[in-house]
């Protein structure tokens, strides 16, 4: 990505004599741990400043804005790599590596994105976004390294540093990696991971290995017992330095009944204090020229929204805000507007939950992203966050299925992804009545790709038996809500949108629809155009409301057509489709969706029953890229699925003179 701004652009230029003097990690080699300190302070004071013009992810960033100038100063980066787990805590790594006069169009249209990128600088050896792929990925680069070393003896093995949460950690994912690594060789013994260890990830972690490392981190005693014991081992015969080095081993299993790190192969160094830049940079630099060492993790103890009062005192430490008040911390909130479709979910199912206590509920680590925090208030013995464990999520959801309770789970659509073996094998197969929840569906806006919920009606509407449901407003998600309950034929998935709804007025109570049954929301009426038959829009999900825009235009022109809401993108209402395909002469159909997904099985039936012979049949889908970040409304403009690309697909389905831009 071209930088095309200047330090001009940086308002902040001449307030911190430190940071100006840094273009690239290459200008804080030579400086002193003094220096590195005034440097962090400046950092995080540039970081904050941004982040309160853009919002986003600020307090993972402040919590490791030591760590980054320790890693940075005493690593050769970009040679040496530095992965961030998910990205959220990249900002200060941003700034550091000569993106700083870019730094304020963080998650802006055309601007940075928000968590690390291959496209986006040399200094992001790999792309992130979705969590625990960091050590994996490092392992890969670390024995890539040592076989391109020993082709080619002038290569120089690099150094590979993976830094991953506490909560990040807690993923089958990352063990699979740790155990791999002590299978490796020689080519894993560059591998340096940093558990980044601030008790708080998105909510707070769960679990055994939470548990685990809270113990270790009390163990104070432990840490020096082990300087001690390697300080005097440096000053002894070899002989007598492997007799202590055995003690030293002995010491620890009796204090800590031996870590589960080194059981994995990894030879463990903490717990540190991740905000002691004299202690950061010296283990840093020794582990860097250490020799045979093999793979190391470094606990690091830190702080969510470290050195920034606001974030320190609030319950989530600013994960996550929109632009704010420097001074007070005060964020800057929009005028209020209609409930957003994940409360509207939320609130059904804690008021259906009141009179069924079969109602379960699961997440993995996101309970106020989905809205089941509000669940877990209500009925705390039945709401299970596991972690950022989508795989487990889903079978331990199926199992309680087989035992007769009606167990949700409720998980991001790009999330989901991640336990899609899992749905088709533990779930699908065996017809299991598990209701997924799956939010954010389609395109999300500043959290961009990464994020999109863009695959599931493909990935999910290919399994045999599955149900899967799209509301186009907050009151058709209401009844599918109440629908998804009141269904115990087998799995069924309810997919919605991030954001607010419409401000329709809502019921008390949803009502229960009659499965792979869609609706007509306008009729067509009589044709002033040049042609007879019409045209009929089919919609799956909230470009409904578009659709119907798309509609008073055409209608302006003298071609009202029918409008209707499919509401199942599985099972399709056959008999709407093909009632529609008979009596137009255009049928368009649009979703949220990548090719692949409903206009497919649409297209389908119409091949099958030979109605495709008779109609045009036009599909509107998101396009086979990916959609950058930018605000919601302009994602759906760049994709063609607004209502003046309905409009230009449907006129040129009749062969009418247009364009997108007239329309």
């Amino acid at each position: 990505m071209t930088d095309s701004k200047t330090p001009a652009d940086i308002p902040t230029l001449g307030r911190y004599p430190q940071l100006d003097r840094v273009r690239t990690p290459h200008d804080m080699r030579n400086l002193s741990v003094e220096q590195l300190k005034q440097l962090a302070e400046e950092l995080r004071s540039e970081t904050i400043d941004a982040v309160s013009t853009t919002g986003g992810h600020l307090g993972a960033s402040l919590g490791v804005v030591e760590l980054t100038v320790a890693l940075h100063a005493v690593f050769d980066t970009p040679d040496d790599r530095v992965i961030w787990d998910v990205g959220h805590q990249a900002y200060p790594h941003k700034i550091l590596t000569g993106r700083r006069e870019r730094i304020r169009t963080l998650r802006q249209p055309g601007g940075l994105s928000g968590f690390t990128r291959r496209s986006e600088s040399e200094y992001d050896p790999f792309g992130a976004a979705h969590s625990s792929t960091s050590i994996s990925a490092g392992l890969g680069m670390a024995v890539a390294h040592h076989l391109r070393a020993e082709e080619d003896p002038s290569y120089r093995e690099r150094n590979v540093i993976a830094v991953i949460g506490d909560g990040s950690i807690s993923a089958g994912m990352a063990y699979e990696a740790m155990n791999n690594a002590s299978h490796c060789g020689p080519g894993a013994e560059r591998l340096i991971v940093v558990l980044n260890d601030n008790e708080m990830s998105i909510a707070p972690p769960v679990g055994a290995m939470s548990n685990y490392l809270s113990r270790l981190m009390s163990s104070r005693k432990f840490l020096s017992l082990r300087e001690l014991a390697a300080k005097m081992a440096k000053r002894l015969p070899g002989r007598l330095e492997r007799t202590a080095k055995k003690a030293d081993e002995y010491a620890r299993g009796i204090m800590t009944g031996g870590t589960l790190f080194e059981e994995l192969g990894f030879y463990y160094v903490g717990p540190v204090d991740g905000h002691d830049m004299n202690q950061l940079v010296h283990i840093l630099r020794n582990l860097r020229d250490a020799e045979d060492v093999g793979p190391v993790l470094v606990h690091v103890i830190t702080e969510k929204g470290h050195g920034y009062t606001p974030a320190e005192s609030a319950g989530d430490k600013y994960h996550a805000v929109s632009k704010f008040n420097v001074v007070t911390g005060e964020q800057k909130k929009g005028p209020s507007g209609p409930p957003s479709y994940t409360s509207v979910f939320a609130k059904e199912l804690v008021r259906q939950a009141a009179t069924d206590d079969r109602i379960v509920t699961i997440t993995a680590a996101m309970p106020s992203g989905t809205g089941l925090d509000k669940f877990a208030k209500a009925y705390p013995d039945r709401f299970f966050d596991v972690g950022i464990a989508e795989q487990h999520a889903v079978t331990f959801a199926a199992g309680m299925a087989t035992e007769g309770l009606r167990p949700f789970c409720a998980i991001y659509s790009t999330f989901l992804q991640r336990a899609y073996d899992q749905v088709m094998h533990d779930v699908v197969l065996q017809k299991l009545p598990v209701r997924f929840a799956i939010d954010r569906a389609g395109l999300v806006g500043a959290d961009g790709a990464t994020h999109a919920g863009a695959f599931d009606i493909a990935y999910l509407g290919c399994l045999p038996g599955m149900t899967l449901m799209a509301p186009s407003n907050e009151l058709e998600l209401l009844h599918m809500t109440a629908t998804s309950i009141a269904f115990d034929e087998g799995p069924i998935g309810l997919r919605y949108p991030r954001g607010a709804g419409l401000g329709l007025e809502l019921p008390a109570a949803g009502q229960i629809l009659e499965i792979g049954r869609g609706r007509i929301v306008r009729e067509m009426t009589r044709q002033s155009g040049p042609e007879q038959g019409g045209i009929a829009i089919l919609s799956l999900g909230p470009r409904l409301e578009d659709a119907l825009k798309a509609a008073d235009m055409l209608a302006a022109q003298g071609l009202s057509p029918t409008v209707a809401d499919a509401r199942f993108a599985k099972p399709i209402d056959t008999a709407l489709v093909e009632q529609l395909a008979r009596n137009h002469a255009v049928l368009i159909t649009i979703e949220e969706g990548s090719v692949g997904g409903f206009a497919s099985y649409v297209m389908t039936h119409l091949a099958r029953t030979g109605l495709l012979d008779r109609v045009r049949f036009r599909p509107m889908t998101l396009p086979d890229r990916f959609i950058d970040h930018n605000t919601q409304a302009a994602q759906y403009h760049e994709a063609g699925l607004d209502a003046p690309a309905i409009v230009a697909t449907a006129l040129s389905a009749l062969g009418v003179p247009h364009s997108r831009q007239m329309a």
